[in-house]
């Protein structure tokens, strides 16, 4: 699929609404996944777990993780961040970083809700952590945009061998991608 550019990422991870989901290791050893309110500022993706979340509680053990942010509608951006998670505020310390909390919040429910919501759990201690974006392995993708061949959609590995699809990714069906453009409309 044609990859997002720098400031398609930027664009993208700004937009409000988009979930990410986090996955973590546990502590034997197995995945988890859950899905997550966060926030992309100062180069990092900022997530706010519980203090006794269990995901909060596998970073601690292992700080590798995985977050995709994607849409589901449109162009199908998506966004695939592997990298180390870092602490950046512990349980407790709520009050030093209390405003990028709110701006999270602010991302999915409207000003006054969000106000509401963080008095309602004022007293529910909560993590910082932070995932670089410069010092991960970002992945994107979107679907093509009107007059882009579909053949850079995936992979080469991924097409059938000898397939109209395999002919036009590697250049010996060039005739066959006249015919290959998306349709919109």
């Amino acid at each position: 699929m044609p990859k997002l550019t720098t400031t398609e990422i930027h664009e993208f991870l700004q937009e409000r609404g988009h979930l990410a989901r986090i996955a973590t290791v546990k502590p034997d050893g197995s995945p988890s996944v859950v899905p997550v309110w966060f926030i992309c500022e100062g180069g990092s993706i900022l997530i706010t777990p519980r203090k006794y979340s269990a995901f909060y509680a596998n970073v601690q053990h292992e700080s590798r993780v995985a977050i995709t942010i994607d849409e589901d509608t449109g162009r199908y951006r998506k966004v695939l961040v592997e990298g180390t998670a870092q602490t950046l505020f512990t349980p407790g310390q709520d009050d030093h970083w209390r405003d990028i909390y709110r701006r999270i919040a602010c991302r999915y429910v409207d000003d006054q809700s969000a106000d509401y919501y963080l008095n309602e759990t004022l007293d529910q201690p909560r993590a910082l952590i932070g995932v670089e974006l410069a010092k991960a392995k970002l992945t994107t993708w979107r679907m093509p945009k009107e007059g882009e061949a579909y053949t850079g959609i995936w992979h080469k590995r991924y097409y059938e061998a000898d397939s109209k699809m395999a002919g036009l990714a590697t250049g010996k069906g060039e005739d066959a991608a006249k015919g290959d453009k998306l349709k919109v409309g």
